[in-house]
This record gives structure tokens, sequence and C-alpha cells, in this order.
């Protein structure tokens, strides 16, 4: 029983499979707006939510394009403002709290993000990072990003993330006829794809850490 469970969570087709565009606000919500939802598969989710919008609707999984832009804008949204809420109320404490080491490599990366960057950019941006995207936001409400900087900037990155990665999806599936019978290798280039950036990051901070005990 919870191996059943814990499939969708993980496996984006699963996901959609069983959830539908509520899957899309709940995973979108979980990623950008609790910690312990770093792990999520945002991109990848988005990414072949779009696909199976494009597929026929007579095909096994089909979903509405429009239905799952709005699922994932609301979820991406609210789930930044709930970070941020939470990091501004809870402080420092909340991040303490995790022990995960990607979730603290993340807070490393989200601070350099903004300082690099500055507040609006570095917002925007994180939208397009995994885990940066999850830290970064309870992160602004711990270091004072006054909270109308704050959500201007992170409704345009939502607004941007969902749609641009959730409208690529649809265009590749839009693009290749009976997509719907290549939807696994298709998933799992996704997913690759998506961890790119999470392999660099690990990268980095292992680096990192073996400079420094130089």
């Amino acid at each position: 029983m919870p191996t059943s469970l814990a499939l969708p969570l993980t496996d984006p087709a699963a996901l959609l499979t069983t959830f539908g565009a509520l899957g899309v606000f709940l995973v979108m919500f979980a990623e950008t707006g609790l910690l312990i939802g770093f792990f999520l598969p945002g991109d990848s989710l988005l990414f072949t939510a779009g696909v199976l919008a494009a597929t026929a609707t007579t095909s096994a999984v089909h979903l509405s394009l429009p239905l799952v832009i709005v699922a994932a804008a609301l979820g991406a949204i609210l789930g930044a403002q709930t970070g941020y809420v939470i990091g501004k109320r809870g402080g420092t404490a909340v991040l303490r709290r995790i022990r995960n080491r990607h979730v603290h490599n993340g807070v490393e990366n989200s601070a350099r993000v903004l300082e690099r960057y500055g507040h609006g950019k570095a917002i925007v941006l994180a939208r397009f990072i995994p885990v940066v995207r999850t830290v970064l936001n309870p992160l602004a409400g711990i270091t004072g990003v006054p909270v109308g900087v704050f959500t201007l900037w992170q409704a345009i990155g939502g607004l941007v993330w969902t749609i641009g990665v959730t409208m690529a999806g649809f265009l590749l599936g839009s693009s290749v006829p009976n997509i719907d019978q290549y939807l696994l290798p298709v998933i799992a280039g996704i997913v690759v794809l998506s961890l790119l950036p999470v392999a660099r990051q690990v990268y980095l901070a292992r680096k990192s850490a073996t400079g420094d005990r130089r």
C-alpha cells in the first residue's frame, strides 16, 4: 500500500493519470510552498501535463490545457506566497529543522542568487532551478524581502515558469503524431533533463566543500 501511494508523487505520468489537474496544483503548491516538497517533479510534471493535453480526447489519458495551466499557475503562486509567510514568521528555525543536505545546498544557492541578481530577477530565475525554487521563498521571508516586491515578482515568475514549460510540452505533443504511444520514453527524457540542474548543484557543492578543506 505505501508503495502505491508513493508512486504518483515521483512519477509524473502516474500522478497525472491518478489526479489530473488537481495533481498539478498540489505538486506546484507543495514544491514551492513547503520545504518537504523539494523532491517533487515540478518541471517534468508540467512538461508531461502539456504533452498529455495535446493527446486526442479518446486517448487513455487526456488533460484540458486551460485547466492544467490554471491549476499550475495557482499552485505555484499560492505555494510561493505560503513559503514566504512561513519564512517570515518562522525565521531560521524553520530551516534548522530540515536535515536534508539538498535543502541546505539550496539555501546556499538561493542566497547566492539573491545576492548576485537582486530581488526581482532572483525570484523569477529561482522558478527554473530545482530545490532553489523551494528554498528561496522562505529565505526571502527570513531576509526581509518586502512583501509587495516578493509578491509581484513571484507571481510573474510563477506564470512564466508554469505556462512556458507546459506550453513547451503541448507544442511537442502537437508536433508528434500519436505522442501517447511514445509517452514513456518522452517522460524518461524529461526526467533526465530536469535532473541535470540538480546534478550540477550537487557537483558544485562538493567541489566547493573540497576546496574549503584545502
